[in-house]
Order: structure tokens, then C-alpha cells, then sequence
């Protein structure tokens, strides 16, 4: 199925992250689309990314910001906005579960806001204007601790929360710009991230098996491919009467009984 995605210029926060991120397998699902991604990140392997796009012929952008501050939100934009002229679509995507929980201070807590919430809403602010110019669609990345909880990370559940309601917000706010607004919530999902949080258990195999279990449809992790095509869809005008919606990709894992497996 053609996306329509051709030249579209697509900004993704966090889109720099490792090999098999979320953000990093959606940067490269857009080009596969023959979109052009505006990779906006901290980490400087941005550059890398960018350079590696443009020797094999595709179009690709990085911004290097610091999205915890209203300055790199707005800075950001301009930069994908002034070099390229248009933006068509924008997926929130940073963000970390940092474990921020009640023994947090008062500022830690901030923070986590910041770095999980604050910048969705920065962020889109400054791109408005080009995509009411474009009609373009917003996907913002959810988790399922907003819904489930999980301990000891108040400000990411807190986070996600304010995430899956300002899309709920914006999609009302924004239906007569002809902007389109879901939130994908993901469980369980195969990253490095993942990854490095199953080292920190006694034996992570057995942990993993463990959690894989429990995901009714084929007992195993959703792969970031899934996701990137996931958000690609919805920014497609392939999705053009969707907008709203928290759309689960977890294998059934939020909605059907567990008990099962």
C-alpha cells in the first residue's frame, strides 16, 4: 500500500536513539516511505544518522536540541521549518522511564515532566502554524503505565497520562485545521532499552520468558518495526478519518485475559 509519504517532511523527537529504538526505527520507516525525516535529538549520533541517509541517496535532517527546554523545542522547529519549508507531520516520540517515583524529590519529579510530557506539548506549539498550512497529522507515543501503572515511576505515568489526554485535547482542538491526533500505546516492545532494563534483573532470560507469557497474541514482544509502521500509517492520509484514538499495538496484552496463557 503506497502511504502517499513521498516528500513528506516528517519531524521525529528522539529520533536518534540506538540501533532498533523506537524513534530510530521510525526515522528509517519514513524514508522507506520516501518521506523526509527531521531527526531531532540530544545525542549527536543524530549526525551520523543524517549523514548515513543522505550517501545513500535519501533526504534527512538532524536538529540537535535539548527538548527539555522551551528554547530547544522552538529552535527546533525553526531550524526543520527555515531548511525545509513545510512540515507535514510530527511524531512525539522522546521520552524515558526514568523511575522517578515518590521517593523523588519535588524537582526530579519536574524533570521527568519535562523529559516525558512538557516538550509534547512545546513542541507542537512551534509546529502548528506549518501544519495547519499542511493539514499535517501528530502521533504521539504513549505507554500502557499510564493505564496499568507500574511502581516507582510516578513522573513517567504521570507523563503518559498528560500524553493520552492532550491527544484526546488537541484532536478536538484541532479537527477543524483538518489535523489529525492519535496516541500509540505500547507494552511491551523489544528496544535496546528493554534491553538494558532486563540486565539489571538476576537472570533476564528467565524474566523475559516470564513477561512474554503473558502476552496473549503469540507470546512474544512487539517488535519496533511494527510500531514505525504503526506511526506511519496514521500520519498517512491512508488513516484520514482517525484521529483520537489511543491505539493499543501490544499483542492484546491491555485488553485480553491474561489468565489464559
Amino acid at each position: 500500500m503506497d502511504l502517499n509519504l513521498t516528500e513528506k517532511v516528517i519531524m521525529v523527537t528522539g529520533g536518534a536513539g540506538l540501533p532498533g529504538s523506537i524513534g530510530e526505527t521510525i526515522v528509517r520507516h519514513i524514508v522507506e516511505e520516501g518521506g523526509i525525516p527531521v531527526i531531532v535529538d540530544k545525542s549527536t549520533r543524530g549526525k551520523k544518522m543524517e549523514q548515513e541517509l543522505w550517501e545513500l541517496g535519501h533526504n534527512a535532517l538532524f536538529v540537535e536540541a535539548d527538548l527539555t527546554t522551551p528554547e530547544g523545542c522552538q529552535n527546533a522547529v525553526e531550524q526543520a521549518t527555515d531548511h525545509f519549508g513545510r512540515l507535514d507531520g510530527l511524531v512525539n516520540n522522546l521520552g524515558v522511564n526514568d523511575g522517578v517515583g515518590l521517593d523523588a524529590s519535588y524537582d526530579e519529579f519536574i524533570d521527568s515532566l519535562k523529559l516525558n510530557l512538557v516538550h509534547f506539548f512545546a513542541v507542537t506549539k512551534a509546529a502548528l502554524p506549518f501544519l495547519r498550512k499542511s493539514s499535517g497529522s501528530i502521533v504521539n507515543i504513549a505507554s500502557k503505565v499510564a493505564l496499568t501503572g507500574q511502581g516507582e515511576t510516578s513522573g513517567y505515568a504521570a507523563a503518559k497520562g498528560g500524553v493520552l489526554a492532550l491527544t484526546r485535547e488537541w484532536a478536538l482542538e484541532l479537527r477543524d485545521d483538518d489535523i489529525r491526533v492519535n496516541a500509540l500505546v505500547i507494552a511491551e516492545c523489544w528496544t535496546p532499552g528493554y534491553r538494558q532494563w532486563l540486565e539489571k534483573f538476576d537472570d533476564p532470560e528467565a524474566q523475559k520468558k516470564e513477561i512474554v507469557a503473558k502476552i496473549p497474541f503469540q507470546q512474544r514482544m512487539t517488535t519496533p518495526d511494527e510500531v514505525a509502521d504503526t506511526v506511519l500509517f496514521h500520519l498517512s492520509d491512508r488513516a484520514s478519518h482517525t484521529t483520537g484514538q489511543f491505539i493499543h499495538i501490544d499483542g492484546g496484552y491491555m485488553h485480553l485475559d491474561r489468565a489464559i496463557t
